[in-house]
């Protein structure tokens, strides 16, 4: 029933499976350069900002299985997925993580003349984003902020939403709803949006300085999500509790069944 949703494709960006999902298999900056190209000619496209809680909702969900397997990009935003990334042969992968993507499109897309929609998260949020790019990077057309209401827009509210991002001309929509429901959000909507669509979770508030982004060293050690749990416990546990355990099983089966298959 999902795949009435997506355009199968051919994909011509190197991947790499990580427990029965394409990960895209390129560098930090290659990944922003083929985003920026895109949106340049205003295409619409799909880019999904993978960790250890997609990998696993994934492999728990055929549906959103099919949605990653449609996606255009797949980026390894957890140190896992880079870690394993590495064991399976990619020796120069690095992170490609939400909060980087933001920062990065925004400094580069007014050289690019590509404007950027910002959808999801809270009117507050948003606004405070705006002070902070309007500092940062005064150069970086705002096409338009939309915050998105908790139930299911009506198709009158989404079709008005479809028009809106269209008529800005905006070569990037970054889209803040939560996984999994910005993945399908973009998912519905390819075709639709003529923009390079990115679903950048918790970056909008870290952007914001409403919530504060791990130190580096925390970041390069793989203990990220400890240090976000300590900041939003009963929202995050439970998450956590679920999909890290299973995570570390499914992943040490893929890394010793491809070792046993490399020595037959």
């Amino acid at each position: 029933m999902a795949k009435r949703y997506f355009y199968t494709q051919q994909k011509s960006l190197p991947t790499q499976k990580l427990i029965n999902s394409p990960v895209t298999a390129l560098k930090f900056d290659a990944q922003i350069a083929t985003m920026l190209q895109w949106a340049k000619k205003s295409e619409s496209k799909v880019v999904c900002v993978a960790n250890v809680h997609m990998l696993i909702e994934a492999y728990r969900e055929p549906d959103f299985a099919c949605v990653l397997e449609n996606a255009d990009i797949v980026t390894p935003d957890g140190m896992p997925l880079v870690w394993m990334l590495k064991l399976l042969g990619v020796k120069n992968q690095n992170r490609v993580a939400g909060p980087d993507i933001l920062v990065e499109l925004c400094r580069l897309a007014p050289e690019h003349d590509v404007s950027i929609y910002f959808v999801g998260s809270e009117r507050r949020v948003l606004e405070q984003m705006r002070k902070r790019i309007e500092v940062q990077f005064p150069h970086l057309k705002i096409a338009g902020m939309e915050p998105l209401p908790f139930r299911p827009l009506t198709q009158q509210e989404d079709d008005a939403l479809i028009q809106k991002i269209n008529q800005s001309q905006a070569g990037l929509v970054l889209v803040a709803l939560g996984c999994p429901k910005q993945e399908y959000w973009m998912a519905q909507h390819k075709g639709k949006i003529q923009a390079v669509m990115i679903g950048v979770g918790g970056a909008f508030p870290m952007f914001a300085e409403i919530h504060k982004r791990a130190p580096l060293w925390i970041q390069k050690s793989g203990l990220e999500w400890l240090y976000r749990l300590i900041q939003e416990p009963q929202r995050l546990w439970k998450r956590y509790w679920n999909t890290n355990g299973m995570f570390i099983y499914l992943a040490v089966k893929q890394l010793l069944t491809q070792r046993i298959s490399e020595r037959q």
